[in-house]
């Protein structure tokens, strides 16, 4: 048995190509950016040998002269539930037409994890960044200033952007779909949140916090009577909180007649721990989401919730993020994209 450990692998170097092809490393170097310069016998060699032996340009050490990496840094709250893939499809789609590419990274809802990430991704020169948060610590904040690249925050209107903002008021979101449910004859309407919506160390679901604030500043309006909250903690998935939510909602007030629930996947849990318990929806309880997922429509669940331009949000940062590094105008530097009440079976 032979226990001597493997030599360390490294990358494939351009200087590896360039002796697999037999011709130079500048060779190699101008096959792949100016091509057409390059004899095509020249260049089928240098191609023949990337594919052989798997070789990836360093794009970092290439920017070095042109101080350019081409690279996009999104950080996001969670990839749970899918809440934020329609607004990286769009950022995407509007990035790869100006050949540029996504560095992906999760916060999980943290300041202190966003901070750190915002240090590593800056580490690799992206020309951009994209936050799904509006709550940084002021160490994140001062690195995205210095550093002079376009920054945008999404899904939020955020008063004092770091940069710009593109999104909507989450909390007139709330307030909005409060109304709609009274508007349906609910009077006893309960919130179910999918994790932390107090605010503390820079923790939680900033989001969550300000649908919770518009629900409640619906209920004042309305008078309505006090607020009937459950803040479901983080574990299990959303789905999970959201049956544990409800079913916490009605132990403690049973003649609860609707609950708007803080996301769609929220509101899923919701709708199948109604049906368990033999709750018919909309008749006794009428449930409403936040985000228009997929499963939520027609076809699906037949969720009534708020319609977010997800995907218009994320193209949308990528015109300011590609205006602003092209050095620009921007009209506005803040983007209000607005929402959609959509009114289905559940409510």
């Amino acid at each position: 048995m032979n226990d001597t450990p493997p030599p360390p692998r490294r990358w494939v170097a351009m200087q590896d190509v360039a002796a697999a092809a037999g011709v130079s490393a500048i060779t190699v170097s101008r096959a792949l950016r100016t091509p057409a310069k390059v004899r095509v016998e020249t260049r089928q060699r240098v191609e023949a040998a990337i594919q052989a032996l798997g070789y990836v340009p360093d794009r970092v050490a290439g920017s070095l002269s042109s101080r350019e990496s081409r690279l996009v840094a999104v950080l996001i709250s969670t990839l749970a539930g899918s809440i934020f893939a329609s607004t990286v499809d769009g950022l995407a789609q509007s990035l790869r037409a100006a050949d540029h590419q996504l560095l992906l990274g999760t916060t999980e809802y943290s300041s202190a994890s966003e901070e750190a990430l915002v240090a590593t991704v800056l580490g690799r020169r992206p020309d951009g960044i994209v936050l799904t948060s509006g709550e940084h610590t002021a160490a994140a904040r001062a690195m995205l200033a210095s550093a002079g690249i376009p920054v945008v925050e999404v899904w939020e209107l955020p008063e004092a952007p770091v940069d710009m903002a593109v999104g909507f008021s989450n909390l007139e979101a709330g307030r909005a779909m409060t109304r709609q449910l009274h508007a349906g004859g609910r009077r006893r309407i309960g919130f179910v949140g999918s994790g932390r919506l107090t605010v503390g160390a820079g923790e939680g679901d900033r989001r969550g916090r300000l649908r919770l604030q518009g629900y409640e500043a619906a209920l004042a309006d309305l008078g309505l009577g006090p607020p009937r909250v459950v803040r479901e903690p983080l574990e299990g998935s959303m789905v999970e909180r959201g049956a544990r939510g409800l079913a916490t909602l009605l132990e403690r007030w049973p003649d609860t007649d609707a609950v708007f629930c803080s996301s769609d996947s929220v509101a899923l849990g919701a709708v199948s721990e109604a049906r368990r318990q033999g709750i018919q929806v909309p008749g006794r309880l009428a449930i409403a989401g936040f985000g228009d997922f997929e499963f939520a429509g027609a076809s699906g669940l037949g969720l009534t919730t708020v319609r977010v331009p997800g995907h218009a949000i994320g193209a949308e940062a990528g015109r300011l993020l590609l205006a602003r590094k092209r050095g620009e105008p921007v009209d506005a530097r803040i983007v209000d994209l607005g929402f959609e009440i959509v009114r289905r079976a559940t409510a």
